[in-house]
Protein backbone atom coordinates (compact mmCIF):
# COMPACT_ATOMS: atom_id res chain seq x y z
CA UNK A 1 0.00 0.00 0.00
CA UNK A 2 1.20 3.16 -0.50
CA UNK A 3 1.63 5.80 2.15
CA UNK A 4 -1.55 8.53 1.73
CA UNK A 5 -1.75 12.02 2.03
CA UNK A 6 -2.80 13.34 5.73
CA UNK A 7 -6.56 14.20 5.32
CA UNK A 8 -8.18 14.68 8.56
CA UNK A 9 -11.82 15.34 9.34
CA UNK A 10 -12.23 18.17 11.63
CA UNK A 11 -14.56 17.71 15.21
CA UNK A 12 -14.34 13.89 14.30
CA UNK A 13 -12.17 12.85 17.10
CA UNK A 14 -13.87 11.21 20.54
CA UNK A 15 -10.57 11.21 22.88
CA UNK A 16 -7.18 12.61 22.36
CA UNK A 17 -3.92 11.60 23.83
CA UNK A 18 -1.01 13.97 23.11
CA UNK A 19 2.26 13.57 24.92
CA UNK A 20 5.84 14.45 24.76
CA UNK A 21 8.16 11.28 25.10
CA UNK A 22 12.27 11.16 25.14
CA UNK A 23 13.72 10.19 21.61
CA UNK A 24 14.64 7.07 23.13
CA UNK A 25 14.28 3.32 23.63
CA UNK A 26 12.46 4.04 26.80
CA UNK A 27 10.24 6.75 25.63
CA UNK A 28 9.52 4.25 22.59
CA UNK A 29 8.11 1.38 24.90
CA UNK A 30 6.38 4.13 26.99
CA UNK A 31 4.83 5.17 23.72
CA UNK A 32 3.21 2.21 23.47
CA UNK A 33 2.00 1.04 26.90
CA UNK A 34 0.66 4.74 26.98
CA UNK A 35 -1.39 4.17 23.84
CA UNK A 36 -2.49 1.07 24.71
CA UNK A 37 -3.87 2.11 28.48
CA UNK A 38 -5.83 4.72 26.86
CA UNK A 39 -6.84 3.00 24.11
CA UNK A 40 -8.83 0.43 26.72
CA UNK A 41 -9.65 3.09 28.81
CA UNK A 42 -11.68 4.73 25.90
CA UNK A 43 -12.84 1.60 24.67
CA UNK A 44 -13.32 -0.88 27.82
CA UNK A 45 -11.62 -3.22 25.86
CA UNK A 46 -9.40 -5.56 27.69
CA UNK A 47 -5.26 -5.04 26.84
CA UNK A 48 -5.22 -8.36 25.07
CA UNK A 49 -7.86 -7.63 22.38
CA UNK A 50 -6.84 -7.84 18.77
CA UNK A 51 -7.30 -3.71 18.30
CA UNK A 52 -5.47 -3.26 21.79
CA UNK A 53 -2.60 -5.60 20.40
CA UNK A 54 -2.75 -4.34 16.62
CA UNK A 55 -2.22 -0.62 18.41
CA UNK A 56 0.61 -1.63 20.01
CA UNK A 57 1.94 -2.89 17.38
CA UNK A 58 1.82 0.08 15.06
CA UNK A 59 2.29 2.40 18.19
CA UNK A 60 5.85 1.01 18.53
CA UNK A 61 6.42 0.90 15.36
CA UNK A 62 6.26 4.14 14.82
CA UNK A 63 7.51 5.20 17.60
CA UNK A 64 10.72 2.99 17.51
CA UNK A 65 11.24 4.34 13.75
CA UNK A 66 11.01 8.35 15.63
CA UNK A 67 13.54 7.36 17.48
CA UNK A 68 15.75 5.37 15.19
CA UNK A 69 15.31 8.00 12.57
CA UNK A 70 13.87 10.84 13.66
CA UNK A 71 15.87 11.81 16.64
CA UNK A 72 18.19 14.44 17.58
CA UNK A 73 19.90 14.73 20.71
CA UNK A 74 17.71 16.58 23.07
CA UNK A 75 14.39 16.34 21.03
CA UNK A 76 11.61 14.82 22.30
CA UNK A 77 8.93 13.13 20.07
CA UNK A 78 5.49 13.48 20.90
CA UNK A 79 2.61 11.04 20.52
CA UNK A 80 -1.18 11.95 19.72
CA UNK A 81 -3.72 8.77 19.82
CA UNK A 82 -7.40 10.17 18.45
CA UNK A 83 -10.18 7.43 18.78
CA UNK A 84 -12.36 8.51 15.64
CA UNK A 85 -15.90 7.21 15.02
CA UNK A 86 -14.47 4.18 12.84
CA UNK A 87 -10.47 4.06 13.48
CA UNK A 88 -7.72 4.98 16.19
CA UNK A 89 -5.37 7.42 14.45
CA UNK A 90 -1.48 7.24 15.83
CA UNK A 91 0.42 9.87 15.27
CA UNK A 92 3.90 10.22 15.99
CA UNK A 93 5.87 13.65 15.33
CA UNK A 94 9.34 13.81 15.27
CA UNK A 95 12.45 16.53 14.53
CA UNK A 96 13.66 15.38 11.22
CA UNK A 97 11.21 16.49 8.61
CA UNK A 98 13.95 15.74 6.00
CA UNK A 99 13.88 12.46 6.63
CA UNK A 100 10.63 11.16 4.78
CA UNK A 101 9.47 7.99 4.13
CA UNK A 102 9.40 6.14 1.21
CA UNK A 103 7.12 6.53 -1.43
CA UNK A 104 5.52 2.82 -0.47
CA UNK A 105 6.26 0.05 2.32
CA UNK A 106 9.94 -1.46 1.32
CA UNK A 107 9.72 -5.52 0.45
CA UNK A 108 9.69 -8.10 2.63
CA UNK A 109 13.68 -8.05 3.92
CA UNK A 110 15.47 -11.35 4.67
CA UNK A 111 15.29 -14.21 7.51
CA UNK A 112 18.61 -13.38 8.91
CA UNK A 113 17.89 -9.50 9.00
CA UNK A 114 17.44 -7.70 12.45
CA UNK A 115 15.58 -4.54 10.95
CA UNK A 116 13.46 -3.52 8.01
CA UNK A 117 10.52 -4.55 8.82
CA UNK A 118 8.53 -1.48 10.53
CA UNK A 119 6.77 0.12 7.40
CA UNK A 120 5.76 -3.42 6.09
CA UNK A 121 4.04 -3.93 9.65
CA UNK A 122 2.28 -0.81 9.92
CA UNK A 123 1.01 -1.10 6.28
CA UNK A 124 -0.03 -5.11 6.55
CA UNK A 125 -2.03 -3.46 9.67
CA UNK A 126 -2.89 -0.51 9.15
CA UNK A 127 -6.31 0.97 7.32
CA UNK A 128 -4.21 3.51 5.54
CA UNK A 129 -0.92 5.19 6.49
CA UNK A 130 1.17 8.54 5.71
CA UNK A 131 4.02 10.90 6.75
CA UNK A 132 3.31 15.05 6.41
CA UNK A 133 5.19 17.36 6.81
CA UNK A 134 3.64 20.59 8.40
CA UNK A 135 7.03 23.06 9.16
CA UNK A 136 10.09 23.09 8.78
CA UNK A 137 11.19 21.65 12.01
CA UNK A 138 8.72 18.58 12.54
CA UNK A 139 7.35 15.26 10.33
CA UNK A 140 4.25 13.16 11.56
CA UNK A 141 4.38 9.59 10.59
CA UNK A 142 0.34 8.81 11.21
CA UNK A 143 -1.85 5.49 10.76
CA UNK A 144 -5.27 4.79 11.60
CA UNK A 145 -6.04 1.03 13.02
CA UNK A 146 -9.70 -0.07 12.12
CA UNK A 147 -11.75 -0.37 15.14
Amino acid sequence: MKPQEDIREPGTSHGELCLRLSSTPRGARLARALAVQQLTEWCACPHDSDLARTVALVTAELASNAVTHGGLPGRDFRLTVRLLAETVRIEVTDTRPECLLPATAPGPVGPDAVSGRGLVLVDAYAARWGCSVRDAYTKCVWAEVRR
